[in-house]
């Protein structure tokens, strides 16, 4: 990966993003980001996500794996509805079929390390948002690789993401406001 992917300058969302219709198409696979797993289990999704993820082939990555099971480490015991949200993410992890769960290779492992310090240092990511930055430019790169689109709710990642790198395939959703 070389300059040509470093702008050297901050970036801007744009308008004219490709957000999936209420109507579902059939298209390329799918890679599924964190996001649609979380926004499934809450709610959040449009109906149009799960008729989306129906029509086409859906694949799934070791990263979302890990920031799932993550989330499950981060829950309090304690609190009364963590025995529940424990379990349902217990589903959708035991439910992703095995030969549809890939994990990065060390190629994608390194140039998405690459890519996001480029966008730390241009976006101004503080030391939070670093680690959900780099697990991004993982999944963006893993799917580019296999030849899958992302599905995510996640505009501004995955826009800096399109811009520095056209290539890449991403379908957007707008998540259901509770």
């Amino acid at each position: 990966m070389g300059s040509r992917f470093d702008p050297q300058r901050t970036l801007s969302r744009r308008p004219d993003l490709p957000f999936i219709s209420e109507q579902a198409e059939a298209g390329q696979e799918l890679l599924l980001d964190t996001c649609v797993y979380i926004d499934g289990l809450q709610g959040r999704a449009p109906d149009a996500v799960a008729d989306l993820v129906n029509i086409r082939r859906s694949n799934h990555s070791t990263v979302a794996v890990q920031e799932l099971m993550h989330s499950v480490g981060v829950l309090d015991p304690a609190h009364s509805g963590t025995r529940r949200v424990v379990r349902q993410i217990g589903v959708v992890v035991a439910g992703m079929p095995a030969h549809r769960v890939f994990t990065p290779d060390a190629d994608v492992l390194g140039r998405a390390a690459h890519l996001s310090g480029i966008l730390c240092r241009l976006q101004g990511y503080q030391k939070d948002a670093r680690f959900r930055a780099l697990q991004g430019r993982v999944l963006f790169l893993q799917a580019q690789k296999l030849g899958f689109s992302v599905l995510t709710a996640n505009v501004s990642d995955f826009d800096y993401l399109l811009q520095l790198i056209p290539a890449g395939r991403v379908l957007f959703y707008r998540r259901i406001e509770l």
